[in-house]
């Protein structure tokens, strides 16, 4: 830490005295205009945007949160911004001293061309230093058939290439070779530990509240760790300073209702928006054996900002949301309990405060307390079976990141965190009258600790670089109690020989070092640009089940002395290309993925009541390699875009002792290897008010485990697994449809209005969620696919603004 902190100001040192020596003895007098470049409507950034000084032929671009600066001598200077979707606006400044202003740009609703997947500039694809780093924004996502009528955040990243799911309707999402814990998924900073709703079916963001998405996969920034495949961070648009305004949409599923405006005019402004399904009575409707079932949720999301001046801004955000989701006569508690039916009650609760204070032209700190807590419940009601399970994840973080741009050549950042953990495996609770056994496992207590610098320098026109160094450490601490397990063996419960308590507070174990970052950006020609980037990412929390798609109260898991922390290592290189107008885009990249302690299961292992997780677990290597290529139509009444991605991911668990190896040590496919997926969006929009959207996905079926063998044990029939993951389910593939009609933006109304009518799985393919079995002595084995959406989903909804 001392040392990071002192190359930091060695650094800064260095610049200015460079800048002094450079410095001509009689120095030309000049003055900085600064501020931000805004959304009219939402507050959000602008990236990316052009500024032109006329009449002196100086060129500016605003930067990652819309901030610039243009240095000139003192004098009167009109400046002209311009950004693709925007109207362009010019502004008249006086330059005698540093001026701060805040430019804000309205939407050109007369513009037909639309960016499909990002909000990126035409070029920026090309122009930007980081590899594998994609946005969207809430009106392309808008732009994708929607589920039931509900738009969803995360569904519209498995249109990108490199991300995928293990199947319709599964929790979480995987990227590049890594499970779905191994993504650290951000809400206005704050991490998100169950990203779904409803099970899988759709994602915890209220889209009337979101600005825009990042997804970062291949170029993770030096700012961001504690998870090692991507970042996928998702900013909740600004609140409306000058007027009060109500939105909202009724749908099938779910209804939404939003309202912002402010509280003192361009000082204290509000946002509040909720969401809720409550769906029990299309249940009724449902045959017999479904009509017991519950699947409700709700989610509620605030923010407060409050501008004393231009110098400081002050957020605060809240989120919460429950889930309630009970299956009739089945039961997946996996609690080996003959329960009727398992009732799931999850929920998440978020908040954090954000302080940014621009202390100058060329400095700016943000500092933030992050507040983040999951719990799950699992029931089930019946008299002698009756049991509550409980788990949950405390996340406590304070962190602070600071911006000094020197001058046009270079930006540095650099920045600390510390996270306070608190993990409740699992707790189960006996019912009044129940037979079952009360089970309480011991908390997991750590502080996660990182620091990093970063430099963002343009070398020249052609070349820039982004390098970064992070440094993390995990301090395990008490009250623990650690086992030792007997020497030359794996451990398990039968080889316990001892056991050491630590008292409240006791630093008894560390694990971390060094992960270093790099992008490369080199531009070879006029909309031409080769990239190559390294990152290591270090992963301290896992989310540890042996079901493909981990249910709500899967057990989350500290590393400690026994469970080492996840480390990947990933190499990317592409190519990008645009045509002279920016309408068409192309990029090509590939990588290649190295995992050092990969997580996965021992055969036979029950992981939700274990006293000592090490005793159910393994840990190996992994390595995930592939292509992911992009085709992209920008402008022209039919926009759209075409990905695909060729991508392996194999796991090697080998040991000195048999009953730690899988597939008896050999290579296998972990449960989200789908080598090939294609996704083609189209959108068609002739005119301003309506539009139609068609989406096509495909891709290979997932593996799993078929038995080898069948047995008969006093006329039982037992089925024999022998290698792992070595079979697959169908191959996946699905179309969907969607029309929107809106008002006619160019005629100025109060009120805004619009229909969104869809078709989920237009032809109504039966795709495989999963294949399982049933034992008979007729017929020795039958195979039976599980089908989540079996037939076309037709949906309607109305969306309001006034």
């Amino acid at each position: 830490m001392r040392f990071i902190c002192l190359l930091v100001v060695s650094f800064f040192l260095l610049n200015e005295g460079i800048a002094q020596k450079s410095t001509p003895i009689e120095p030309k007098r000049t003055f900085s205009a600064t501020g931000y470049v805004r959304d009219a409507k939402t507050g959000k950034p602008i990236q990316g945007a052009n500024i032109v000084v006329l009449d002196v032929s100086k060129g500016y671009v605003t930067a990652k949160d819309g901030f610039y600066i243009v240095q000139l001598p003192p004098g009167n200077y009109i400046l002209r911004f311009s950004h693709i979707g925007y109207r362009p606006r010019q502004d008249t400044i006086s330059l005698e001293k540093t001026l701060f202003r805040e430019i804000t740009m309205e939407d050109d609703a007369k513009d037909l061309e639309e960016v499909v997947v990002t909000s990126e500039t035409p070029d920026r694809n090309v122009r930007k230093i980081e590899i594998g780093v994609s946005q969207l924004t809430i009106r392309s996502i808008r732009r994708i058939p929607p589920l039931m009528g509900e738009v969803d955040i995360v569904r519209s990243l498995l249109l990108l290439p490199g991300v995928t799911t293990v199947g319709e309707g599964a929790p979480g999402f995987n990227v590049r070779g890594g499970s779905a814990d191994q993504n650290l998924i951000l809400f206005d900073d704050a991490p998100v530990f169950n990203s779904s709703h409803l099970m899988g079916f759709f994602s915890v963001f209220n889209p009337d509240v979101v600005r825009d998405v990042t997804l970062n996969r291949g170029g993770v920034a030096a700012a961001f760790g504690g998870r090692a495949s991507s970042v996928l961070d998702v900013k909740i648009k600004e609140p409306d300073a000058d007027k009060w305004g109500i939105n909202g949409g009724i749908g099938i599923i779910s209804s939404r209702l939003g309202v912002e405006g402010p509280i003192i005019k361009k000082k204290l402004s509000f946002l509040a928006a909720a969401r809720g399904s409550f769906n029990d009575f299309l249940f009724k409707l449902a045959p017999p054996n479904l009509r017991g079932t519950t699947a409700n949720f709700y989610d509620l999301t605030t923010k407060l900002k409050y501008q004393p001046n231009e110098r400081n801004t002050i957020t605060l955000t809240g989120y919460v949301s429950t889930d309630v989701f009970k299956l009739a006569s089945d039961s997946l508690s996996g609690q080996e309990i003959n329960a009727s039916s398992t009732k799931f009650n999850y929920q998440t609760t978020n908040g954090s405060l954000h302080w940014n204070y621009f202390m100058s032209k060329q400095v700016n700190l943000a500092t933030a307390v992050i507040l983040s807590h999951y719990k799950a419940d699992l029931s089930s009601s019946d008299s002698s079976n009756a049991f509550d399970l409980k788990s949950g994840v405390w996340h406590r973080q304070i962190k602070s990141d600071l911006t000094y741009t020197p001058n046009e050549t270079h930006q540095w950042q650099a920045g600390i965190s510390a996270i306070d953990y608190l993990v409740q495996p699992n707790t189960r609770i006996p019912g009044p009258n129940s037979n079952v056994l009360p089970v309480d496992l011991d908390r997991e207590r750590a502080y996660e600790l990182a620091a990093y610098v970063q430099d963002e320098w343009k070398l020249n026109a052609d070349v820039a670089v982004i390098a970064g160094l992070r440094y993390s450490t995990l301090l395990n601490r008490g009250p623990a109690t650690v086992r030792t397990y007997q020497e030359n063996g794996f451990p398990q419960d039968e080889t316990v020989t001892s056991t050491q308590t630590y008292g409240a507070g006791k630093i008894y174990h560390t694990a971390g070092g060094l992960e270093p970052r790099l992008a490369i950006r080199w531009s070879v020609g006029e909309g031409r640009a080769i990239k190559a980037g390294y990152s290591r990412l270090r992963q301290y929390i896992q989310q540890v089940t042996n079901t493909t798609a981990a249910l709500p109260t899967s057990r989350w898991h500290l590393s400690d002395i026994y469970t080492k922390p996840t480390i990947a290592d990933q190499w990317s290189l592409g190519y990008f290309r645009n045509t002279a107008d920016n309408a068409i885009e192309a990029s090509g990249e590939v990588y290649y993925k190295t995992i050092t302690n990969a997580i996965d299961y021992r055969d036979g292992a029950e992981l939700q009541l274990a006293q000592a997780v090490e005793t159910q677990i393994v840990q190996g290597t992994g390595q995930a390699y592939g292509f992911e290529g992009l085709l992209r139509k920008n402008k022209g009444r039919w926009t759209g875009f075409m990905s695909y991605t060729y991508a392996r991911t194999f796991l090697t668990m080998n040991s000195p002792y048999a009953n730690e190896r899988v597939n008896n040590g050999l290579a296998y496919a972990a449960n989200y290897d789908k080598p090939h997926t294609l996704n083609v969006l189209a959108t068609y929009r002739p005119t301003t008010w309506f539009s139609m959207s068609f989406n096509f996905t495909y891709s290979t079926g997932r593996p799993t485990t078929q038995p080898s063998a069948i047995a008969s044990v006093a006329g039982v029939l037992v089925p024999i697994y022998i290698d792992r993951n070595q079979q697959r389910v169908p191959d996946y593939h699905r179309l969907d449809f969607s029309m929107t009609f809106e008002q006619n933006p160019l005629k100025k109304k109060r009120n805004q209005s619009s229909w969104v009518f869809s078709v989920y799985n237009v032809y109504a393919h039966k795709n495989a969620y999963s294949i399982f079995y049933k034992l008979s002595s007729a017929s020795s084995s039958d195979a039976y696919k599980l089908s989540i959406f079996g037939t076309a989903f037709p949906s309607l909804t109305y969306n309001f603004k006034f």
